[in-house]
């Protein structure tokens, strides 16, 4: 039995610190790809204090769960589920930055510059904000592939509220810049639940 548990946490954490470095790692790379490395910083890591707490707290529920209800992390398909979801979020987001290129950026642009194009085609002609559904789709699979109810639910709120409020902001400078971005909000959804 000891071996079984020992198999799945090596399995799902292993799995877990991958998704979490390749997230990340790519994310900084691709900012240098696109802007440039004196104009990246480690802000384009996306790591914060509380997204740091988020996967503590993650870890810890699993290690918790792990001991009083091992059977819970039994439940391959929806650690599978997870980790399908995990390499889809993935998927999407990549698309987004390499797709908008030097458009995309991880700070909300306050000011039109130059360079940045209103990007509606490839990805960003089934969803608006491609970059923030995959992100949406990558950190809840973090949870579901460790089979963490909790963490589960807790991401999925906090994630969601935060592009329920960004996504207004962002997009009142956006139609700031484009003139054709009313019609391109009313043609194509945001890629967030319930968020217009």
């Amino acid at each position: 039995m000891t071996e079984l548990f020992s198999h799945t946490a090596s399995r799902q954490l292993s799995q877990m610190l991958f998704a979490v470095v390749f997230f990340h790692g790519s994310e900084y790379l691709l900012a240098i790809i696109f802007h440039g490395k004196s104009n990246v910083t480690l802000k384009s890591l996306l790591i914060s204090q509380q997204y740091i707490l988020a996967m503590i707290l993650s870890v810890l529920e699993y290690v918790l769960e792990l001991y009083f209800f091992p059977e819970l992390k039994e439940h391959w398909w929806i650690s599978n589920l997870g980790l399908l979801m995990v390499v889809v979020g993935e998927i999407i987001r990549k698309l987004a930055i390499i797709t908008a290129g030097r458009a995309f950026t991880h700070l909300i642009q306050r000011y039109h510059e130059e360079h940045h194009k209103l990007v509606t085609h490839g990805v960003y002609s089934i969803v608006r904000h491609p970059g923030y559904t995959g992100f949406l789709i990558w950190s809840v699979g973090t949870q579901i592939m460790l089979c963490n109810p909790l963490s589960t639910v807790a991401f999925t709120v906090v994630v969601w509220n935060f592009f329920n409020r960004r996504i207004p902001y962002e997009e009142y400078y956006l139609r700031q810049f484009f003139g054709e971005y009313e019609e391109f909000a009313k043609r194509v959804p945001s890629g967030i639940p319930f968020v217009k």
